[in-house]
């Protein structure tokens, strides 16, 4: 039996492409080995990726089935980084003209699946 959960965190200031790099170091990894990637990882992205990473972990702890669970079993089994909106700023240039600056922003999906075994006791007659 697979129990699942997942955690969303939206509108983080990174760009989707960038954020995308780190999320592919951590997808199907074990969970205690993909928090510490995102712990040392230089990128800026991956502070809120961590923290969503542990979210998910903390959501999949609630369940009512995770009461057998061992840790060491949870994988991080999807991460998604989709496009958030962008907002759009300008700069001063020279002779008047305006530059555009685009903030990009992303949203991030990561879902962890732990397996549990049932464990069938049998019961001596």
């Amino acid at each position: 039996m697979a129990l699942s959960a997942r955690a969303v965190s939206k509108y983080q200031w990174s760009s989707a492409r960038k954020a995308r790099r780190v999320a592919d170091l951590v997808r199907g990894k074990n969970v205690n080995e993909a928090l510490n990637i995102l712990h040392f990882s230089p990128a800026t992205s991956s502070v809120p990726i961590e923290k969503t990473v542990r979210s998910a972990m903390a959501n999949l702890l609630d369940k009512e089935e995770a009461e057998r669970l061992v840790e060491d079993d949870v994988i991080v089994s999807d991460i998604q980084v989709n496009e958030g909106p962008t907002f759009k700023r300008f700069r001063p240039r020279a002779q008047g003209r305006a530059f555009r600056i685009r903030k990009r922003t992303c949203h991030v999906t990561v879902t962890v699946t732990a397996n549990i075994e049932e464990q069938h006791e049998e019961v001596e007659a």
